[in-house]
């Protein structure tokens, strides 16, 4: 790290995406556009960052060029509709995969909390296995479903059965019927691994669990999270009997409990944040770099619980290194220096209306403050 009486800084520019508005990689570009109008000598670093959820498999792209993009069309989506799924196959074998780009809220017409399924994923993962993967990286986040990941491991080969020893409807809902589930003809987990990135320490069920807390946002009114709760608490009883998994693992609720039912296919929950900051290079940044501008689309008190944003800044404080938050709105003011775009546009919409104008001038706002605070 140079004193920054040295005259040029280190920059790492590392925000998550402002959901709904910009990708990850086009925030940090206009942030640094901005920055180096007013720090042309600054080395910028650009890290775009995700936390397993919308953007992960872009991130890791974004620093490994000699990954290999692979697709499989006709995915079953979340509510049965085809789409198209696609990983990331990098050099050393791994394949990363990003729930949300196949079995995500975004690909509902309507919300079917009780019905969508993660059918897509499993998909996926068996055209990445049949692909050669030598292990999986898989980001959980931003799911339509609340099955627990029963869709994913039936497309794996699992049998769910009622009590007359037939297959129960997909989607979280049809864990009701669960009576057994057979495994006999499960697909083994590759060789190297499957790490499961979750960007939640929600269990499965109760009042921390996948329904109670997510359920909301997919559109289950108190009735219907209270039957997935109780679905999910079966679909564990059941599970247990055949898989060791523990359904009071936190990050086990993550993809409406799809951690819990990868979980029990061999997978580790581990923080997204966290291994995306380490597989992109920015967990190296917090001994080198001066200063370190990350940001999301809200910055409130959510953040700093484990979000990318909250990890960013415990990193930065940890290493004394200065922090820069940019965000479409801040709700609460972050540690360093704060920049609300809704502030310097003059209302969301406005902000919303240009995000890549107004992150670049953000940037350059970000620049002059730091330099006036030297």
């Amino acid at each position: 790290m140079t004193s920054p009486d040295a005259g040029p800084m280190r920059v790492a520019v590392a925000p998550d995406s402002f959901k709904g508005s910009l990708t990850a990689t086009e925030v940090a570009v206009a942030l640094a556009a901005g920055w180096s109008t007013v720090r042309p000598a600054d080395e910028l670093v650009l890290l775009p960052q995700a936390d397993g959820g919308e953007g992960t498999v872009d991130a890791v792209a974004s620093c490994h060029d000699t990954g290999v993009w692979r697709e499989l069309q006709g995915v079953r989506g979340p509510d049965g509709r085809p789409t198209t799924g696609r990983w990331l196959l990098l050099r050393d074998g791994t394949a990363v995969i990003e729930l949300a780009q196949m079995s995500g809220l975004p690909l509902m017409d309507s919300p079917d909390p009780g019905g969508a399924s993660t059918t897509g994923l499993g998909q996926v993962i068996a055209a990445a296995l049949a692909d050669g993967a030598k292990a999986l990286l898989i980001g959980l986040g931003g799911s339509a479903s609340t099955d627990g990941g029963a869709g994913a491991l039936r497309t794996l080969g699992a049998k769910l059965l009622d009590r007359d020893g037939r297959e129960i409807p997909g989607g979280g809902a049809g864990l009701a019927a669960l009576a057994s589930i057979d495994v006999g003809s499960l697909i083994e987990s590759p060789p190297g691994g499957v790490e499961l990135l979750t960007d939640t320490t929600a269990v499965l069920c109760g009042p921390q669990g996948a329904a109670h807390v997510f359920g909301p946002q997919k559109g289950a009114d108190p009735a219907e999270r209270d039957r997935l709760d109780r679905a999910l608490a079966t679909f564990a009883a059941c599970l247990g009997t055949r898989l060791p998994c523990s359904p009071d693992e936190p990050g086990a609720g993550a993809a409406g409990g799809t951690g819990f039912g990868l979980s029990a296919w061999g997978g580790r929950l581990v923080p997204g944040a966290a291994r995306i900051a380490e597989l992109t290079g920015l967990s190296a940044e917090f001994d080198r770099a001066d200063v370190v501008v990350t940001g999301e689309g809200q910055f409130d008190a959510t953040s700093l619980s484990g979000k990318l944003v909250g990890s960013v800044l415990e990193r930065c404080a940890e290493t004394a290194t200065r922090s820069v938050v940019v965000a479409g709105r801040l709700a609460v003011s972050p540690p360093g220096i704060g920049i609300s775009l809704s502030d310097l546009a003059g209302s969301s919409e406005a902000a919303l209306a240009a995000p890549t104008m107004w992150c670049r001038v953000a940037g350059a706002v970000a620049a002059a403050r730091l330099t006036s605070s030297l």
